[in-house]
């Protein structure tokens, strides 16, 4: 055998999980020994939020059935009739051929709805999209040229980059700041921007595209007597009969059959003839393959533009899906949202899509269609692609009309009154917000619109927070356990040591609220000439620096007058956060307490004993302990030889001298006489 001083050498064993040891010294095998395997073990909870983080759309696989695939698939066909006109359209306004329009409803909506996480939003083209993009590229190139088109793909390239990068950097929480009254007041005004935008399609009449809301009505007015009565009549049929469809057979999908019927209605009339305008038809290609634009000068041209256009594609499509999660009561993951939009502009920029988002009215229609998962979405694309491919000759029969009747009763369904009744009643900043940013969408572009309701949220939110409620507390006694407890003296009266107050805070105490804090403790301080002052910190979520040199300069005050600042209860948070910045060694690790007994136990023997001697409050347990000072019976059980009632108003002009004599009056009154 070998020395413990030979160098040895490990070489694989003859059999499974073995060892061989072999002494170099010698030259010659030692043993063979058995060596155990490392097992890992794998949390398979863990593994599966990672692969739903990375492949979102096996989170919601499992929902699949037989009626949802049913349900999606009416849903995909009708969201596939709907974004027929509307691609068109909007690839139009963007400055792009028309079919760039379908490319980009084509494969938007697949990758955003795999890698998105609402399961009712359709993405897209869009009308504030489409605005924007045509804003941005016209400076550069004329609308409808090759270098215009080559230029929206770049854009929609380098928006699609910034949108996965916010995603990716976990900058979700920014869209938090989009309150729900801002959702709703956005959702009111887009949707009565939708409905405007079809009432020249319902009436058969010519208004001038690109104006705005005001003028659009004003136009409508003016031409109103120009209304084709055959264009008015099959709008009007088409929406009574989806309404009827949604009241009597909910089950039954109303929207597509009503487009069926208003196809064969306008065709057997002639419509055509008359002036009913139909879609037409639509180009039959597959989305080809295309590749952005990577020179820097062309990049960094378009970066400013493309930045713009990823945060409006961003709050459009988390305020929509916020807006029908309200609705759904789905919760929404704003960076995996950001993610999905971001993943879908970046694939199609490569294969001829322009930048897209949310849309209100294909969202709309696909939840109002009865879509359960976001198979919806894809079975629109597909079933899209197949329409344009195969059987366009047969949707240039839909009237516009009919589109536009459907359209606008998406739009009514889009508005949540009873949200809207509930925010106007119940608070007055709240229906501020609300108000300016319904009336900003209407009168105003839309990324204005949600830039001023974050910036109103958050000028209310400040103010808010800048006057926290601070509450004095006063201990009230318990009988039925046999202690006291602290109360808010505003909701239960009782009275307050003239010594010690005894405050919460119930916000945190950062730069915007300091001087409204500290002007409360002044008044402590002078006007109640109180020098002793206990925080309760349960309220206190986060102390910045303002706010410590804030308190700290308080805190060194009182101690200069013989006092302190006082604190108790405070959160884990606030109180690590306040020993890292120094401050509690700054004031004092004596005035930091655990327990309200230990703080009040302390400033109780703080207090000014010959102010206590003639106090008639005794507010503390520990005043009645004190010999030297005339208890006040409350709820305490008789002795079983004396009862003593002492009136609280008398004790405040008795002196202790002549309570004694009282007492000793009363006992010798009941000793037998002799």
């Amino acid at each position: 055998m070998a020395s413990s001083s030979c160098p040895l050498k490990s070489l694989p064993g003859p059999g499974i999980g073995q060892q061989t040891i072999f002494c170099r010294c010698h030259g010659k095998l030692i043993e063979s020994v058995s060596v155990s395997t490392v097992t890992v073990s794998v949390n398979p909870n863990r593994m599966k939020a990672i692969l739903h983080s990375v492949f979102p759309f096996l989170a919601w696989v499992r929902l699949i059935s037989p009626a949802s695939l049913r349900a999606d698939v009416i849903a995909g066909m009708t969201g596939a009739v709907i974004v027929l006109p509307q691609g068109i359209a909007f690839a139009t306004i963007a400055g792009l051929p028309p079919e760039y329009g379908l490319y980009t409803a084509m494969v938007t909506p697949v990758v955003a709805a795999l890698f998105g996480s609402s399961r009712h939003l359709v993405s897209g083209p869009t009308t504030a999209i489409s605005i924007v993009v045509f804003a941005a590229i016209s400076q550069h190139a004329v609308p409808g040229t090759p270098e215009f088109v080559s230029l929206a793909i770049t854009l929609t390239f380098l928006t699609g980059v910034y949108q996965l990068a916010f995603g990716l950097a976990r900058l979700g929480v920014l869209v938090n700041f989009v309150s729900h009254t801002v959702v709703v007041g956005f959702t009111a005004g887009a949707a009565i921007l939708i409905a405007t935008s079809q009432i020249k399609n319902m009436l058969g009449i010519e208004v001038p595209t690109g104006a705005t809301f005001v003028h659009t009505w004003m136009d409508i007015g003016h031409l109103l007597g120009d209304t084709n009565l055959i264009v008015l009549f099959i709008s009007l049929l088409t929406l009574g009969l989806a309404i009827i469809l949604k009241r009597y057979w909910p089950k039954i999908p109303n929207l597509l059959p009503v487009l069926i019927l208003a196809s064969l209605i306008g065709y057997l009339i002639g419509g055509e003839s008359r002036g009913v305008s139909v879609i037409g038809a639509v180009p039959a290609d597959f989305p080809p393959f295309a590749v952005p634009e990577f020179s820097f000068e062309i990049l960094s041209k378009l970066a400013p533009e493309a930045f713009a256009v990823a945060l409006l594609g961003l709050i459009e499509a988390v305020s929509i899906s916020r807006s029908i999660a309200t609705k759904s009561t789905q919760r929404i993951d704003s960076n995996q949202e950001f993610v999905g939009q971001g993943l879908s502009n970046v694939v199609g920029s490569f294969l001829s899509c322009y930048a897209g988002s949310g849309s209100f009215t294909r969202s709309g229609v696909n939840y109002t269609a009865g879509a359960v998962t976001p198979l919806s979405a894809i079975f629109a694309a597909v079933f899209l692609l197949i329409i344009v491919l195969l059987v366009a000759p047969l949707v240039a029969y839909i009237p516009v009309a009919a589109m536009a009747s459907v359209i606008l009763l998406v739009a009514y369904n889009l508005i949540d009154f009873s949200q809207v009744r509930h925010i106007l009643s119940s608070s007055r900043s709240e229906s501020s917000i609300l108000i300016a940013t319904f009336l900003a969408t209407l009168l105003a572009e839309l990324e204005f619109a949600i830039y001023l309701g974050v910036i109103l949220s958050i000028i209310i939110f400040l103010a808010r927070t800048s006057t926290p409620e601070i509450v004095n507390l006063a201990p009230v006694f318990d009988a039925a356990n046999n202690r006291r407890n602290l109360f808010d003296t505003q909701i239960r009266a009782a009275p307050e040591c003239p010594q010690i107050k005894i405050i919460r805070i119930d916000m945190s105490v950062y730069f915007g609220s300091v001087m409204h804090i500290q002007a409360k403790i002044n008044r402590i301080i002078e006007i109640e000439n109180i020098k002793h002052i206990l925080i309760f910190g349960t309220g206190i979520n986060f102390v910045d620096l303002n706010g410590e040199e804030m308190l700290l300069a308080e805190a060194k005050r009182l101690q200069r007058a013989g006092g302190g600042l006082y604190f108790v209860s405070l959160k884990p948070a606030v109180f690590k956060s306040m020993k890292k910045s120094g401050f509690i060694e700054s004031v004092g690790y004596d005035y930091f307490f655990d327990e309200k007994y230990t703080a009040i136990q302390t400033l109780y023997g703080h207090a000014d004993k010959n102010q206590c001697a003639t106090c008639s409050v005794k507010v503390f347990m520990e005043c009645r302990e004190n010999p030297t000072v005339p208890e006040v019976a409350e709820t305490r059980q008789p002795t079983p030889k004396v009862t003593q009632i002492v009136d609280t108003d008398v004790a405040k002009t008795k002196t202790t001298k002549n309570i004694s004599a009282k007492i000793k009056d009363m006992v010798n009154r009941r000793k037998p006489p002799g």
